[in-house]
């Protein structure tokens, strides 16, 4: 069911701090943006070489672990699936993004949190 992990979105204090470090690795930053209409907390991509994936900054202190974006080919069709599962804790239920898909957000049973997006 899972096809691949799009992005994986770890917390830093420092947005500006962290850009440049990653930068030195080698990533570039491909976008920024605004993760609440406040525009409070700043989400920002950094792509790898390949072009393939990106990490992505987030510097909301609410939401200060790992989130892993993974690719999926139909959001409800999993939702559906997985939701009487009573290990599963859905954060965000399936929603309509802005490139005509889904979006949901899960925690597994072992407390990791997935951003799942596709169709």
């Amino acid at each position: 069911m899972w096809k691949k992990i799009e992005c994986l979105a770890v917390f830093t204090e420092d947005i500006e701090k962290s850009v440049n470090f990653y930068r030195s690795l080698g990533l570039t930053k491909a976008w920024e943006t605004y993760q609440d209409e406040e525009k409070q907390w700043t989400l920002v991509g950094m792509r790898f070489p390949d072009g393939n994936s990106e990490l992505v900054l987030k510097n909301n202190p609410n939401l200060n672990f790992a989130e892993t974006e993974i690719v999926v080919e139909d959001v409800i069709a999993f939702y559906e699936t997985l939701k009487n599962n009573s290990e599963v804790q859905w954060i965000r239920t399936p929603f309509a993004n802005s490139l005509g898909g889904h979006v949901a957000v899960m925690k597994a049973p072992d407390e990791n949190v997935f951003v799942l997006v596709g169709k």
